[in-house]
């Protein structure tokens, strides 16, 4: 019998890793690392430095894979996913099968928390269902973006009384649900903030949260739905990717009197009544390559009541 541990390793900051994580990883013996491709290669320095800092007096080894490709922007969303993780299933059998023994503990290091958003748990339960292993798995909760970039604005995630819905890009993209007033917004490659910005809505805004080159943006939509992008593209271009996660809140409670906010992880933040318009002259010149995972989209919401 094999044992797999999928661990959630939080969103991008070493010191969201969890105790229980922490235990987790000192019981492994091989960490199986799909490779993203060219400019990705912090994404595994990054879980190489979380084994360096937590794994005490324990030889461990890494075997690592390329991640299959797959077309975005197609008109059948689900049949690519699909396809996409039968792909990654077969990837990880043959990890399981030619990289560990029976009798070793392998593992599956997920950027965030490994319900949401990811793909990891499905396709383990499908090769465990299978039969074409003999493997045990267990799954270690991780703080998510959703989590850490409410942190970091110093918010919540709902007000008193009021739903939350978690949702993606595509999804948002198609209107604003009825009788929800917190949207957390996941995967959305089309900034599709934009199409709320005629609304009396706040917004939240992260980029690369958790890591040192962490971008915060907050306000009114419609007066920093400017900046937003403006910053957005700017780091896209400098990295290569992006990565970002937002709150989006119908007007109205304590949340919504904060005026604007723009700061980044190695400065204080700053805020005013006044538009962020001062901090964008030198943004494409301060940002950096920084990690941040990037998650499969799963179709449909999630939605929870306070």
């Amino acid at each position: 019998m094999k044992k797999i541990l999928i661990i959630g390793i939080g969103a991008g900051n070493p010191e969201y890793v969890t105790v229980q994580a922490v235990k987790a990883l000192n019981q492994v013996d091989v960490f199986f690392i799909l490779d993203k491709g060219a400019g990705k290669e912090k994404l595994t320095a990054f879980r190489q430095e979380i084994c360096r800092r937590y794994i005490e007096g324990r030889e461990y080894r890494f075997v690592d894979a390329a991640s299959p490709e797959w077309e975005r922007g197609t008109a059948d969303y689900r049949s690519t996913i699909d396809e996409l993780n039968r792909d990654k299933q077969a990837v990880f059998e043959r990890l399981i099968g030619d990289g560990m023994a029976d009798g070793e503990c392998g593992a599956f290091l997920v950027w965030g928390d490994p319900s949401l958003y990811d793909s990891t748990i499905r396709i383990v339960e499908a090769i465990a269902g299978s039969g074409a292993h003999a493997i045990e798995y267990e799954v270690i909760p991780g703080i998510s973006a959703a989590q850490a970039l409410a942190a970091r604005h110093r918010t919540t995630l709902n007000r008193i009384g009021e739903a939350i819905e978690i949702t993606t890009g595509r999804k948002i993209a198609e209107g604003f649900p009825n009788n929800v007033g917190n949207i957390i917004v996941m995967l959305d490659a089309e900034n599709a903030y934009k199409r709320f910005a005629d609304q009396d809505i706040d917004i939240f805004w992260g980029a690369y949260i958790g890591t040192p080159d962490e971008i915060l943006i907050s306000g009114k939509l419609k007066e920093v739905v400017d900046d937003i992008e403006r910053v957005r593209a700017a780091a896209r271009k400098a990295n290569g990717w992006i990565m970002d996660t937002y709150l989006m809140r119908k007007s109205g409670g304590v949340d919504t009197e904060r005026g604007h906010r723009f700061s980044r992880r190695d400065q204080p933040a700053r805020q005013s009544a006044e538009p962020v318009a001062q901090e964008r002259s030198d943004v494409k010149g301060r940002l950096l390559l920084c990690v941040l995972h990037l998650r499969c989209d799963r179709t449909g919401a999630v939605g929870v009541r306070a």
